[in-house]
């Protein structure tokens, strides 16, 4: 992420201006989060011009690029187009129809300004996208006999890259198996090459990751020195989960999310397991309750949360009284106390287990 311009009053509600261009998906998806209903957000456009003619119908209608300044209403992220499509309606805006509607479609390179009330994990958001832009994209292939799973790590999760699966090649002098390795090299390195990947890591169960390096080494012998191996018991996505528990991502990007919120989730886990004593606790009410006791050291709330209706309706709410104001309140106060917040993706399998917990949850600095 880079900032252009950062424009804030201080205070207990800092307001002004941030412009700023999104480098990568993972910056389109930290923008989800940011952008909120209500926030004027400013970028360039291309609005349809009806150019004079005599014609019932002109053979071409010229589009002119236009600023404009749109009121949101709502934020889609779609990973698999890479872009953010940002809806709203038009407040300014030259040679156009103020009032109408209109959509931002916001990839990796394109400018926006945003204009709103800041709240802190907003802009302690950002400040991480933009140390995070130099972090290096690690590709993670999981293989076993006859399947590979392989997928790119991201802030908000592991997206799958490929699969590819064969028989077990028993019987067949091992040529199955030589077509097979064949294949997932071909597959990594198109992917490798593609998102300039900086690392892979090789995982799965037994020693068919061991024979699969042998075989990259034996083929292409730059590329094997890009390569390291991590065992894990499975593939996939039980299979990622295992090589990020283990830190091997963490050892290549410095400041690895995933990483953070998969230990932050086992530490929960443990905590709550204790028969008596446990310094954790879930769901809105305890967790509020533990705020009082100034207990809370790490607060872990699901993004889902912060992205609920201010009247606190739909999916993200929960217990009674909880919206997302509430919400809201909670990380201040956690904030005031000196607490540290993790959002946690929904997208990913640590985000999906704390949402079954009720979206937030606390690891406390002594039990209640």
């Amino acid at each position: 992420m880079k900032i252009v311009k950062r424009k804030i009053k201080g205070g207990r509600k800092p307001t002004g201006e941030i412009a700023l261009i999104p480098e990568s998906l993972d910056d389109l998806w930290h923008l989800k989060h940011v952008i909120e209903g209500c926030d004027l957000v400013y970028s360039l456009t291309y609005r349809r011009i009806d150019a004079a003619t005599d014609k019932v119908r002109p053979d071409k209608i010229e589009k002119k690029p236009i600023r404009l300044g749109m009121r949101v209403e709502r934020v889609e992220f779609h990973k698999f187009s890479r872009r953010l499509r940002i809806k709203g309606v038009i407040e300014e805006g030259l040679d156009t129809e103020l009032g109408s509607y209109h959509t931002f479609n916001i990839e990796p390179g394109v400018q926006l300004s945003i204009l709103k009330d800041w709240k802190e994990h907003q802009l302690k958001r950002l400040r991480e996208a933009e140390k995070a832009v130099d972090s290096p994209d690690v590709i993670i292939a999981t293989i076993e006999d006859g399947e590979a799973v392989a997928g790119i790590v991201r802030q908000y999760g592991v997206d799958e890259l490929f699969s590819v699966r064969y028989g077990s090649g028993k019987g067949d002098g091992g040529s199955n198996k030589t077509v097979f390795f064949e294949d997932v090299l071909k597959h990594l390195k198109n992917s490798f090459l593609s998102l300039d990947a900086e690392a892979i890591i090789i995982a799965g169960p037994g020693f068919i990751k061991d024979d699969f390096l042998s075989f990259v080494k034996a083929k292409d012998r730059e590329l094997a020195t890009r390569v390291r191996i991590v065992p894990t018991s499975s593939i996939g996505v039980s299979g990622f989960i295992e090589v990020l528990k283990r830190g091997a991502v963490e050892q290549l990007r410095k400041e690895e999310r995933l990483t953070q919120e998969v230990t932050l989730m086992d530490q929960l886990m443990a905590e709550i397991s204790r028969d008596e004593g446990g310094k954790a606790v879930y769901g809105y009410e305890e967790v509020k309750k533990a705020l009082e006791y100034g207990a809370i050291e790490s607060l872990m709330v699901c993004d889902e949360k912060l992205m609920a209706s201010e009247e606190g309706e739909g999916e993200g709410r929960g217990e009674k009284g909880e919206g997302r104001e509430e919400i809201e309140r909670l990380l201040e106060m956690v904030e005031r106390e000196r607490g540290k917040i993790v959002v946690f993706s929904t997208e990913f399998e640590p985000g999906k287990r704390l949402k079954g917990l009720g979206g937030v949850a606390a690891l406390l600095r002594f039990p209640i």
